[in-house]
């Protein structure tokens, strides 16, 4: 039998005010194995309103002392007990080791990383970390919080009380941790704050891997460790690809691409059905719009909440795991939207974290983005631009993701943008540059293709900023690549025009290559392309039904004979009428139709030419992958020009009329052979099957039939 003893009523108030007061900071120094006043080991364990409590000790439960009516037990024991001689049970019954009988788990290596903004496996130190500690398992939690009074974690473990497990402050980093041993995975939990102002907030983890399906915000425990990948050879072979490659990206919503009775599919069923799809379509890409955790459906994650978690929407860390390596092991990359730009104002997640402007400026001039009533992340606080660069490695090296595309990087680097006068505050050398954003970007780019060689990164941006796509050695953000937004508002301007009148504005044709080996561009027509009252592709298409479809054929043709990587959005395929709509699933029964089925087999068909025409692709980013032919013929509305590689060249030639050439003259000399191999006037796209057999060859020139609204293709030999 133990013989207990009681700490006097004086010694329990002060272990009592330390835990609520003045030792907050460090529970650890008063819970778990201590000396009492009277120079006896005991065991102290804090549960606040309990009258009784038990805890197993070398085997036998034993009751403990209750020294403070406000929840304070003890029970003695012996000189040489450690943290694995005894038990406690918390207060949802599990019986488990101590939380507070153990070491950190956040060491200060760790910390000063973090300070330098270089701890690049911040993913595998902050959140919930499924780990041993000093030999026994359970669920590491740490926190960054500077500001914070007092940090402790509320859960299923606890039910939801803050006061039961108070987190312990690991110094002048900012970060509180505690280990929890015998803790599972799939167990839900926050973070309860009480903040530099004296609020007490309850926020969920901004390094969670998994969050409760919306509209709950609680963060579950995973281990993203345990999944078996089966995409080795797609791994081991993306380190040596580089941008000499055919990218034909396709651009989706996961939760609109496909529904199962009226809800969303699981990723499982979501990988099987887009790897077999994109292999058929020809697509070497797929581009999610955000699949990282977001609260409300309509921002399309765009405002994120969990940086590190793939949305709960569609299933569980580990499906979204095997999403990505169904997808691989059919040789198709997966590219995600990624928004280090702002983040939402909601009060659970990073806004005013710890009671401070802690993630964001405090400053509205600078830290509340005026077009999405976001906040903007403060890139120059080392522990913020590491909190992000982290999340960009998470995905690729956890995830296996093969392209991060930074969305909004515009408003990234200018600190006026969506502002007026006196709304935005320069920077130290009076300029309106984002110093610390360009900086954070530079960055990003040099760490993830140091560590992951083959990986992809892609900008939004829209203005003119130089060097986007440049290499850090010239001075250049390091991006791999940046959307053509200019050649995509040209080339849309020019198709909405009634042919008619498009020999007026023949320069929108040709003013992009003027500019378009400047950066190494991807040609697009996004999501962005079809929302907001911008109507469909097709239905931007001037003229009648069969005119719409011919245009929109060759819009397609257009974007693949032209020298950049290529992305379409879902729905575009199958020429939807209507706008996209994220609550809805894409309006599949339009392939019943011969008009829709004629513009999948087209863009089909352009796609798996496209990745066999290596003149196509080899050489996008510069002037020897590309020669005009002929650029003069405005009054016909007509182009042409060469695309050349290793290989034989291709000859394009575009008739943005709907009038029938049916003896059009091109100047080009010294052709030894022309053959036709691409047509989109086909009769199996919908077209009225003008195509040509037999070119006649000149010395000067070649004479070939030129159908209506149409991209002919040539296979040439000089």
């Amino acid at each position: 039998m133990i013989e207990q003893t009681v700490s006097s009523p004086m010694c329990a108030q002060d272990i009592l005010d330390q835990l609520t007061d003045f030792g907050r900071y460090d529970p650890h120094a008063v819970l778990g194995i201590q000396t009492s006043d009277s120079g006896q080991r005991v065991v102290r364990v804090y549960r606040p309103g309990a009258k009784r409590l038990y805890i197993e000790l070398f085997g036998y439960v034993v009751e403990m002392s209750c020294v403070h009516k406000a929840g304070l037990f003890e029970v003695p024991v012996v000189d040489h007990i450690t943290s694995k001689d005894y038990r406690i049970y918390h207060t949802n019954g599990l019986l488990a080791h101590d939380p507070y009988a153990f070491w950190p788990t956040f060491g200060e290596i760790d910390a000063y990383l973090l300070g330098q903004g270089t701890h690049y496996e911040l993913y595998r130190k902050l959140g919930a970390q499924v780990v041993q500690c000093q030999d026994v398992w359970g669920v590491s939690f740490a926190v960054w919080a500077p500001s914070a009074r007092q940090v402790s974690l509320a859960g299923d473990i606890n039910w939801w009380d803050g006061r039961v497990l108070p987190m312990r402050s690991m110094g002048e980093c900012g970060v509180w941790e505690l280990f929890v041993p015998g803790l599972d995975v799939g167990a839900a939990y926050k973070f309860e704050i009480e903040g530099a102002d004296g609020r007490r907030r309850v926020k969920t983890d901004p390094m969670g891997k998994q969050f409760e399906v919306r509209p709950k915000t609680a963060a579950l425990v995973v281990d993203p460790e345990k999944y078996l990948w089966h995409d080795h050879e797609w791994m081991s072979g993306r380190r040596e690809k580089d941008l000499n490659r055919p990218i034909s990206i396709y651009e989706l919503h996961l939760g609109s691409w496909k529904r199962k009775d009226g809800g969303f599919c699981n990723y499982r069923e979501l990988g099987f059905l887009l790897a077999e799809y994109c292999v058929d379509m020809g697509f070497t890409h797929v581009e999610l719009l955000p699949v990282a955790e977001h609260p409300l459906d309509e921002s399309w994650g765009y405002q994120v909440t969990g940086y590190f978690a793939p949305t709960s929407r569609y299933g569980s860390f580990q499906d979204f795991q095997m999403f990505v390596d169904i997808l691989h092991q059919h040789n198709i990359g997966v590219i995600i939207d990624w928004v280090p730009g702002h983040f939402p104002t909601d009060d659970f997640a990073l806004s005013r974290f710890d009671g401070t402007a802690l993630y964001e400026h405090d400053d509205s001039r600078q830290g509340l983005h005026p077009h999405w009533n976001t906040h903007i992340f403060n890139f120059g606080r080392h522990e913020v631009s590491n909190f992000l660069l982290s999340s960009a490695l998470f995905w690729l090296d956890i995830l296996h993701i093969d392209g991060l595309r930074v969305d909004a990087v515009a408003s990234m680097l200018y600190l006026d943008y969506g502002r007026s006068d006196g709304e935005w505050i320069p920077n130290r050398w009076g300029g309106k540059e984002n110093l610390e954003a360009i900086e954070f970007l530079r960055h990003a780019n040099s760490i993830i293709h140091d560590r992951f060689p083959g990986v992809l990164t892609i900008a939004e941006e829209s203005t003119a900023f130089p060097g986007i796509s440049h290499s850090l050695h010239q001075s250049g953000l390091g991006f791999d690549m940046k959307w053509n937004m200019g050649w995509m508002n040209d080339t849309l301007r020019y198709f909405s025009k009634d042919p008619l009148f498009r020999h007026y504005h023949h320069n929108d044709l040709t003013f992009g290559l003027l500019y378009a080996f400047s950066e190494r561009f991807a040609l697009v027509f996004s999501h962005d392309e079809v929302v907001h009252g911008k109507k469909s592709l097709l239905s931007k298409m001037p003229g009648d039904i069969w005119q719409k479809f011919a245009n929109l054929r060759l819009l397609y043709s257009y974007m693949i004979c032209q020298p950049g990587k290529k992305l379409l959005f879902m729905g575009g395929e199958i020429a939807t009428w209507d706008e996209w709509w994220e609550g809805g699933e894409m309006q599949w029964f339009l392939l019943s139709y011969p008009y829709h089925q004629g513009i999948q087999n087209c863009v089909r068909d352009l796609n798996h030419l496209y990745q066999k025409s290596e003149a196509l692709y080899s050489d996008d980013f510069s002037f020897n992958g590309f020669e005009w032919v002929d650029f003069h013929d405005a009054k016909n509305s007509v182009i042409s020009y060469l695309r050349k590689g290793k290989g034989r060249a291709l000859f394009c030639i575009h008739n943005f009329t709907p009038t029938f050439f049916e003896k059009y003259c091109v100047p080009l000399k010294s052709v030894k052979s022309l053959r036709e191999v691409f047509n989109t006037d086909a009769t199996d796209y919908g077209g009225s099957g003008k195509v040509n057999g037999q070119v006649r060859i000149s010395q000067n020139s070649v004479e070939l039939s030129l159908p209506p609204l149409a991209t002919v293709m040539f296979e040439i030999e000089f």
